[in-house]
Formats: C-alpha cells, sequence, structure tokens
C-alpha cells in the first residue's frame, strides 16, 4: 500500500550522465523544505567510465542520511516493491531499461525530457518530463508525487497501461522468435 515515507529511486550506474548528482541535488532541497521522502540510489560505481562517482562521494551522502546508497542490487523487483517514484535525470538514453521495468511494475515516473526517457513517459499521464539537469523542476515535480498519493497511483495505473501497450510486444515478439526458432530447429534436424 506505499510506503509511509514516500520512497524516490533511481536505478542506474552511478555516473553523472545518470542525473545522479541532480537526484542528490533534490533529495538536499527537499529536506531543506521539510518534505518527508526517502531516496534510493541503486546501482554500482563504474570505474571504467570517466563520468563515475567515486565509492567515498556516495558513502558520505550516504551516512549524511542526504540518500540511501544500495549498490548494486541484483533482485530489481525487491527495489521497485519499496519504490513509490522512479526517478532518472539522465543526460541521454537508449531505451531505458530501468524505466520500462518501473513502468511494467506500475510506477509514477519523473524523468528528463531526453531521447529514450519520453518514449517511456508521457507527461502529465504518467509521470513528469523535467528538463535536462534542473534541480528546481526535478524537486517541484517530485513534490508533487510525494504529496499526492491519488496522483502517484493514478500515474502508476497509466504507466502499467503504456508498458503493456508499448513494451509488451517487443518482450512477446523476441520470445515468441526463440519459440519458433526452437521448433523449426527441431523439426529440421
Amino acid at each position: 500500500e506505499g510506503n509511509p515515507t514516500p520512497t524516490i529511486t533511481l536505478v542506474a550506474r552511478m555516473i553523472k550522465d545518470k542525473g545522479v548528482l541532480e537526484f542528490v541535488g533534490a533529495a538536499r532541497k527537499l529536506k531543506e523544505k521539510k518534505i518527508n521522502a526517502r531516496f534510493l540510489l541503486v546501482g554500482d560505481i563504474d570505474s571504467l567510465n570517466p563520468s563515475s562517482l567515486d565509492k567515498s562521494t556516495l558513502t558520505k551522502w550516504h551516512n549524511e542520511k542526504i540518500v540511501y546508497w544500495k549498490g548494486w542490487i541484483n533482485n530489481i523487483e525487491s527495489v521497485l516493491k519499496e519504490t513509490d517514484i522512479l526517478c532518472l535525470p539522465s543526460y541521454r538514453e537508449g531505451l531505458p531499461k530501468a524505466l520500462i521495468e518501473g513502468a511494467a511494475f506500475g510506477l509514477p515516473i519523473v524523468t528528463t525530457d531526453t531521447v529514450g526517457c519520453r518514449d517511456v513517459v508521457e507527461d502529465g499521464v504518467n509521470g513528469f518530463l523535467v528538463p535536462i539537469k534542473n534541480v528546481d523542476e526535478l524537486v517541484n515535480k517530485l513534490t508533487l508525487l510525494i504529496k499526492n498519493k491519488t496522483l502517484r497511483k493514478k500515474m502508476g495505473r497509466e504507466s502499467y497501461k503504456l508498458a503493456l501497450s508499448k513494451f509488451s510486444s517487443s518482450i512477446i515478439n523476441a520470445q515468441t522468435l526463440k519459440l519458433y526458432d526452437e521448433l523449426f530447429f527441431e523439426i529440421n534436424n
């Protein structure tokens, strides 16, 4: 039934391009405004990526209780279960797997108005699109969802519908093709 304290989660590699700094900036501002929410960062650092954050920075934020850094979690479902709002303030995405999973899980999403992300979010329908690197807009949209449980539920349902209509066919097609491949292989051998 959702958490007493709304939980906002970012699932990604801990690199600047995923908007991690903006996410943390928004968490700070909401704390200053005494808006009660819990922020989770789920994902590992990427030592090969020059824009990766380092462990010490993430640990510092964690210890300051601005965000809780969970590191890498294999079972993403367990994370989504304790999430009320999925957030990805990314600078660019291909097809953001984390957002598709979140939508299929029936979560409202706050993400950036950028390629890839806007494929999964219809602004005002199943979440909000905010400009890249705009912490204030991120704070505004998160506040709307934090304070309004009804809106979270409504947008979550829309996310689920969108995931079914838009992304299930690609998943089903891949499975169907695999099945055909196996049948074809059996028949012809």
